[in-house]
């Protein structure tokens, strides 16, 4: 545990307003006689709520007098659970974790985000909008990297997608809590499989397996929906039928295309098509959602193949700098 300390400047006073108080004296009496010091941590996080996110010492020494316990011991509290900002933050106040999970899985480049958008960890943007600052496991691992703002989780992020949010917050613009691809709870990437029955279950068939599963399940899935529209129903209008399509660049990052043909499934025919709308980078492809895979499968006309060849794991894969599948199982079928 690092050591806390209150900030230099403080306010000269501070007082709940009445709404919280009333809040304050229903959160005490919730406690027997004597007892009433145990409503101290919910009473500083709403006094750090009403004061823009972070928790001034007029505001500990008022608590510690509501609760008529020793200043002292309302300082201990508020210094030793990081959950309270002991100096002030921005409108946004941007937890990123950087423990070991996350780490693994990109925090870095989150990392740097933070350092080219909002500037030096702990610093308040001159605008008073955004501040930063790196912390222990926030209890995410399954969907990292991830980071807490506010009160919120936001999950699988990328440096794109977290520059958008960003982007987003300080616009106005409603965003996307939780997941940024999309997944629902700590599921696979790619979507829903049944991990423990199939990855790793008695069967033995591996990943392999799985996705043959999930793949028939979508077919079957899709065919239902494509059998209610017309004959004549175009390509973009099947696929808007049954997914979300992608968002698309309007040309590559960096005027340099990632070789999706290094993903199985993925030949010149696809490559091209997959660019024409704006698919020009595997991390892209990684970041598809159940609907978004569903979309470009019904518009390239073979809907399941994207789960039976594992696209957006290959496509993660190459991403953070691994390598292809094309080996030996992809020689009977020609890449498109």
């Amino acid at each position: 545990m690092s050591v806390r300390r209150l900030a230099e400047k403080q306010p000269e006073s501070f007082a709940f307003t009445p709404e919280n108080e009333a809040w304050a004296k229903q959160e005490i009496a919730k406690y027997p006689p004597g007892r009433q010091a145990s409503a101290i941590i919910a009473l500083m996080w709403r006094a750090q709520l009403q004061n823009h996110y972070w928790l001034p010492r007029p505001a500990i020494e008022l608590i510690a007098r509501i609760l008529d316990m020793p200043y002292i011991r309302a300082l201990e509290v508020a210094t030793f659970y990081t959950m309270f900002n002991l100096e002030p933050v921005g409108r946004w106040h941007v937890q990123l974790c950087g423990t070991t999970p996350c780490m693994l899985c990109g925090a870095e480049a989150i990392k740097e985000v933070c350092r080219d958008r909002i500037g030096d960890e702990q610093q308040v943007t001159a605008d008073g909008v955004f501040s930063w600052i790196e912390v222990e496991c926030l209890g995410a691992c399954c969907n990292a990297p991830m980071v807490q703002i506010n009160e919120d989780y936001y999950e699988d992020l990328t440096p794109q997608n977290f520059a958008k949010l960003l982007d987003d917050l300080a616009a106005g613009r409603p965003v996307k809590v939780g997941s940024q691809t999309g997944r629902i709870g700590s599921e696979p990437l790619g979507g829903k499989l049944t991990a423990l029955t199939t990855l790793y279950g008695e069967d033995g068939k591996g990943p392999a397996a799985a996705a043959e599963t999930q793949a028939a399940e979508e077919e079957a899935h899709i065919k239902a929906v494509l059998a209610t529209l017309p004959k004549d129903a175009s390509a973009e209008q099947k696929a808007d039928a049954v997914g979300q399509r992608p968002q698309g660049l309007e040309q590559p990052r960096g005027n340099q295309a990632d070789d999706l043909q290094r993903i199985k499934g993925i030949g010149p025919v696809n490559a091209r098509n997959l660019q024409a709308l704006g698919i020009y980078h595997f991390d892209q492809i990684a970041a598809w959602t159940r609907e978004q895979i569903r979309w470009v499968g019904t518009y390239l006309s073979f809907p399941g193949r994207i789960d039976r060849e594992q696209w957006v794991a290959q496509a993660d894969n190459l991403a953070h700098g691994g390598k292809g599948l094309k080996d030996e199982a992809a020689k009977g079928q020609p890449d498109a």
